[in-house]
């Protein structure tokens, strides 16, 4: 393998936003850990005019990158446009097409072909769904807002800077799940219990736990040279955050070495959430 093929363009080109094929993207390429991959996504290509536009960007890379073919996802549903596209030069994968059509035939009925299908709805109850998860977590964030609580689906607690709020969001613009989060303080660890406003709410509890060094890297970019980033500090405060955690029988993870996809599909398994429609 030469040095030029262990770097390649990727383009992502979508007639709405482009988010599902960069995220199947993603998946894909994650297993060619050799290969660096330079991506770019080019969304809302809903017309012949924009199609040519972006096959100028994609017949640029392959001049730049002297007859290497970039690699191009696609969730292109219009027929003239994808067939423009298509014929540019690169590695067109049309993601729809490799499904869709196996479903029709599943199914003996005809797709619709519309434009950004997937992310329409914008009045619709799963959408609406997802615009109130999104307030309820920002709301929540960090235990700043304790009333309500009742009304989470989920409530992360943790150390300082453990991943909560990250993880709260995705949650809640992904699965429409109102996730609060709760911060686990060294006077809750003095006191040996619980904060007493989540006692109520324990069979809702799980909690984020990471190594200390992990942790005390992300706090000093915060509060560089701080005792609140200092490592025996987060050594102490992760170790009585676990103690506890296991003491009030809360399922935790730990962030260390895991994505937030991760994190979250562990928590929607652990806590039964797994069926929340998108």
């Amino acid at each position: 393998m030469t040095n030029q093929q262990l770097e390649r363009t990727v383009f992502i080109v979508s007639d709405g936003t482009g988010i599902t094929a960069e995220t199947f993207s993603h998946s894909v390429l994650s297993q060619f850990e050799t290969v660096k991959f330079n991506s770019t996504r080019i969304p809302f290509i809903n017309t012949l005019e924009k199609a040519d536009q972006a096959i100028a960007r994609i017949e640029q890379s392959f001049a730049e990158q002297k007859g290497l073919q970039p690699i191009v996802f696609s969730t292109l549903v219009d027929p003239a446009i994808k067939a423009r596209v298509s014929n540019a030069p690169c590695v067109f994968l049309d993601l729809f097409g490799a499904f869709v059509s196996p479903v029709e035939q599943a199914l003996g009925v005809k797709s619709s072909h519309s434009i950004g299908r997937s992310h329409m709805g914008a009045t619709s109850e799963q959408y609406l769904r997802r615009i109130n998860a999104i307030n309820f977590s920002l709301a929540h964030d960090d235990g700043q807002f304790v009333h309500g609580l009742e009304q989470a689906d989920v409530i992360l607690v943790g150390v300082s800077r453990c991943g909560k709020t990250p993880t709260s969001l995705y949650l809640a613009m992904q699965y429409a799940i109102k996730a609060a989060n709760f911060p686990l303080i060294p006077e809750d660890f003095d006191r040996g219990q619980l904060p007493a406003t989540l006692q109520p709410y324990r069979k809702k509890l799980f909690g984020l736990t990471i190594q200390p060094e992990r942790l005390s890297e992300v706090r000093n970019e915060r509060r560089p040279g701080s005792q609140y980033a200092s490592l025996e500090q987060c050594r102490d405060e992760v170790a009585a955050a676990e103690r506890m955690m296991r003491r009030e029988g809360i399922s935790w993870l730990s962030t260390t070495t895991k994505s937030i996809e991760e994190i979250s599909t562990t928590i929607m398994e652990e806590v039964g959430l797994s069926t929340r429609s998108y």
